[in-house]
């Protein structure tokens, strides 16, 4: 399969160069030449399928022979090796479980496919690998476990200063051996905006082999369509066969990599983009004009984003047709106090405990199973982060109910370590230059 950018639709590189180039020169984002649709057999028989199984059909259907079956296989099977169950919760209401690996959060299914994915293709003698990656939240704890170690990388991780919660930041800097983190003053957006202007700058490219563990990375996206079809093919076993998924959505990554599987086949009836303050993305489906802001600190912080940069590969997978696009996806978005609220009755209702975000995915999928009165059609909401990442969000009754895994009990025993730095990129590159 080859890649183009968004920018240039008449570029086009492999799979290897897509991955670790991440971000186009033009500053686009790779997407794929074609998005071949699944054979109606696979999808009618998804209930038939493993997880492991359906990630390899799905990859396959994308990659084709960029990498043989049996180092594809081999991959997947060591890169998700955890489950992604649906549980329900009442009468056409799902949660699919998405923190079961090992930073407790779904982008686990991105980090660890990728950096299997990038020391396959690393040859060796060849130049070290530099990844970096800015975070708000989870994507940081996620890259930092799945390239811990891996040979001829490097990870640098920026995280915004006093935005990411404490368990989060222990995730991000008691690492240690390939693994380095930045503590930026500022916000995700200025992270993000340093990690990009270093893809495009000169000097730095001359010196590092440069790429990224942002979902910008095309090698973050594929994997995440995974759990979509395995979650509706956990659907079709109990009997459930019209789907509409609710989706905490910040940089759109994920939401974006729902969408690319609905383009391979997934038969899912509609998307809910559920964002908490920072509304870039419902005020556009509304308006129809797109305006990116300034991003606001929340209690959803994984999700403070203002300018998310999967947004232009959504648009552009619809670019043929952006109407369609707007009958597909809903948006919602909430703040804080009504994230709380939502934390509350999840947990009234069903003395089921969730995270910020999975909070307001469950009120966007009550919402519109309200407003549009979708009898038949049964409602999965994603969770994306295990609630015990934030135990300053719940009250008393309702922490006391968490139970901690043992990996972050560990976690408290280990010294922060983080450079910090301002958000005035010269200062960023010289860091970069001076610690080769």
């Amino acid at each position: 399969m080859k890649f183009y950018s968004t920018n240039n639709t008449a570029s086009r590189v492999s799979f290897k160069d897509a991955v670790f180039n991440s971000m186009p020169q033009d500053k686009g984002l790779y997407m794929p030449v074609s998005i071949p649709r699944l054979d109606d057999k696979f999808i009618n028989n998804l209930d038939s399928y493993t997880l492991p199984e359906i990630a390899f059909h799905v990859a396959q259907n994308l990659l084709g022979d960029d990498i043989p079956a049996d180092d594809l296989k081999a991959i997947i099977n060591d890169a998700i090796n955890f489950y992604a169950p649906i549980v329900k919760l009442e009468d056409d209401v799902y949660v699919l479980e998405l923190f079961h690996g090992p930073s407790l959060a779904f982008k686990d299914f991105g980090a660890r496919f990728m950096s299997r994915v990038m020391s396959y293709f690393l040859e060796e003698g060849e130049k070290q690998l530099d990844v970096l990656v800015a975070t708000s939240g989870d994507t940081g704890g996620a890259v930092a476990l799945g390239f811990l170690g891996v040979p001829n990388t490097r990870v640098t991780i920026l995280y915004p200063k006093g935005k990411v919660s404490d368990i989060q930041e222990l995730q991000l800097t008691t690492n240690g051996q390939n693994i380095r983190a930045l503590e930026i003053d500022g916000t995700f957006d200025d992270c993000q905006a340093l990690v990009k202007q270093a893809f495009t700058d000169p000097e730095l490219n001359a010196k590092y082999r440069l790429t990224s563990a942002n979902s910008i990375n095309i090698a973050r996206l594929i994997p995440q369509t995974f759990y979509y079809f395995n979650a509706y093919a956990q659907a079709l076993k109990q009997g459930k066969n019209k789907i509409v998924f609710s989706v905490p959505s910040g940089n759109f990554g994920n939401i974006g990599a729902g969408l690319l599987a609905w383009k391979m086949g997934l038969p899912a009836q509609q998307f809910i983009a559920a964002t908490n303050a920072n509304d870039t993305v419902p005020q556009f489906l509304k308006s129809g004009v797109y305006e990116p802001k300034q991003s606001v600190a929340t209690l959803s912080n994984a999700m403070d984003v203002g300018n998310p940069s999967n947004w232009i590969r959504i648009a552009d997978m619809f670019k043929e047709d952006p109407a369609q696009l707007g009958d597909l996806i809903t948006g919602y978005s909430f703040n804080d106090d009504e994230t709380l609220a939502a934390i509350k009755s999840i947990y009234d209702h069903y003395k089921y405990v969730v995270c910020p975000h999975t909070a307001i995915a469950w009120q966007a999928l009550k919402d519109y199973q309200q407003d549009q009165h979708v009898d038949g059609t049964a409602g999965i909401f994603l969770s994306t982060a295990h609630p015990c990442k934030f135990p300053d969000v719940f009250s008393a009754e309702i922490a006391e109910h968490i139970e901690v895994p043992e990996q972050v009990a560990s976690l408290q025993t280990k010294e922060k370590q983080a450079v910090a730095l301002g958000k005035d990129f010269e200062v960023f590159k010289d860091y970069l230059l001076k610690n080769s």
